[in-house]
């Protein structure tokens, strides 16, 4: 068994505890990209035309025989009409609202993910290759004192993440906050930001103290699944798991 400090809110190291079982498991980056693929999938809003757009005109054709093209026209007028060819008219191939984009996962895969994004956590190399920042004299995860769930301001959050040595996290997260490529910046998603520390604790009411942190979740360990643990497919977020919690992860099927 892999043994790990647990870390008081002063950053002081005041016990080793064993981690659960489910931190030994194998490293599957191709399972766990499978099971992140399958949840945004699912999670994606079907979208499609109008199923009568471009087509809401008065049209004739001129018919064959007068040696030009048979393209519908306006009744009104000489311009073509409702033809995808024409500027203005239907579009050939549009989206499909009833357009089915749901993907399914076998039980064991999706939990084989899960447990192996979780193991991931403690892996300090795969951890350094997602980007995060953090003291290297630190164990992965970090176990934390319950007393840090009853924490009511920003300030004392921020104190005792900075003793532990993982805030300079959270100021990558927020240096590389930037504005969005492409036609997303005018549909109300401006901003993208990167994803900083994972908080799993059993009362979610450190979440209203760390919720001006950029980057951080808050997640109880019942609910945390692939997308807290593996942001965009890639597994080893800086995690902060606090002593209870560990127990009821500990206990996970």
């Amino acid at each position: 068994m892999v043994k790990v400090n647990v870390y008081g809110l002063d950053g002081s190291s005041s016990e080793k505890i064993d981690l659960p079982e489910v931190f030994n498991t194998p490293y599957r980056p191709d399972i766990i990209r499978k099971s992140f693929n399958v949840l945004s999938s699912n999670k994606r809003q079907p979208y499609g035309a109008y199923p009568l757009a471009g087509t809401r005109h008065a049209t004739a054709s001129v018919g064959k025989g007068r040696g030009m093209s048979r393209v519908p026209r306006l009744t009104s007028g000489r311009r073509g009409a409702l033809a995808p060819c024409v500027v203005g008219g239907r579009r050939a191939h549009p989206p499909k609202a009833e357009k089915n984009w749901k993907e399914k996962i076998n039980k064991k895969e999706k939990l084989l993910a899960k447990n192996s994004a979780i193991a991931a956590t403690a892996d300090k190399e795969i951890v350094t290759n997602r980007g995060h920042k953090f003291n290297e004299n630190i164990t992965l995860p970090i176990i934390i004192d319950d007393k840090f769930e009853n924490l009511k301001k920003t300030k004392d959050v921020i104190n005792t993440l900075d003793k532990i040595g993982i805030y300079d996290d959270i100021l990558r997260a927020a240096n590389g906050k930037h504005i969005r490529a492409g036609k997303g910046k005018s549909r109300g998603r401006k901003y993208k930001t990167p994803k900083s520390i994972l908080i799993v604790t059993g009362k979610e009411d450190i979440k209203k103290s760390s919720r001006n942190l950029l980057g951080v979740e808050v997640v109880k360990p019942k609910k945390i699944n692939i997308e807290h643990l593996a942001p965009g497919g890639d597994a080893g977020r800086l995690t902060i798991i606090t002593k209870s919690a560990l127990k009821e992860i500990g206990g996970t099927k």
